[in-house]
């Protein structure tokens, strides 16, 4: 039996588990639709899916929510945020609550205007995400969106290996940055919506690899930089 054939049977197995959420079935019963189905989305979304339902032991710090600044003035007004007008990031396909937690903490602190997500990628509600962006998913903007409803009329590129040089690369002073899940990248579907390039961090490691919240992190300080010339 080809293994795709085998991933779909078991998957199929799982879709009649009575404690599996609307939600859910409707998520892996979507990818199961694709010809030909992406293999390595289905055994993830699948396992996550399981991990829910079958409960895992919370991490020590994951049972705290951790102090943040509060978005209220002395006076009971609410803050005004400052940030980089059209500066905007697309999470695509962020499986992890922690990675998407820590994509919102870093784009709310270097200034993005607002964080755009794909249809597969984890609710930023998701209470570890909450834990992890530190309050930032209550402050910042932030929209669920297809690729095919990405702006036309302004730069986007990507965050994946094989492009410029960080060093070198002339950021937009607007624009929409696509960076991917750490288990599959940017897809190619998003690489041709970057019309305006690809950047890449150069690096020397034998692995060669970085946690995707740390390579955000990397990439808004440049991008940063670069408007504040």
């Amino acid at each position: 039996m080809p293994r795709s054939e085998y991933i779909k049977k078991i998957t199929l197995i799982l879709l009649k588990d009575p404690k599996l959420t609307d939600e859910a079935k409707k998520e892996l019963s979507s990818l199961l639709e694709q010809t030909p189905i992406n293999e390595l989305k289905v055994c993830n979304c699948a396992r996550n899916h399981l991990l829910s339902i079958i409960g895992t032991f919370p991490a020590e710090w994951d049972l705290i929510i951790a102090p943040h600044n509060q978005n209220t003035q002395i006076d009971g007004t609410i803050k005004q945020r400052e940030f980089y007008k059209g500066i905007t990031v697309y999470a695509e396909d962020i499986r992890s609550p922690f990675n998407i937690g820590s994509i919102f903490r870093t784009a709310e602190a270097m200034g993005a205007e607002n964080v755009l997500i794909s249809p597969f990628c984890i609710d930023p509600t998701q209470p570890r995400a909450i834990r992890s962006g530190m309050g930032c998913i209550e402050t910042l903007s932030w929209e669920r969106k297809p690729l095919s409803e990405l702006p036309k009329d302004i730069p986007i590129f990507a965050l994946e290996t094989g492009g410029e040089n960080i060093e070198t690369f002339k950021f937009p002073k607007e624009g929409i940055c696509i960076i991917g899940s750490e288990e599959l990248g940017v897809s190619p579907e998003a690489l041709k919506c970057a019309t305006y390039g690809r950047v890449s961090i150069p690096m020397k490691g034998l692995k060669a690899s970085l946690n995707v919240g740390v390579a955000f992190g990397i990439l808004m300080q440049k991008w940063v930089e670069y408007i504040n010339k």
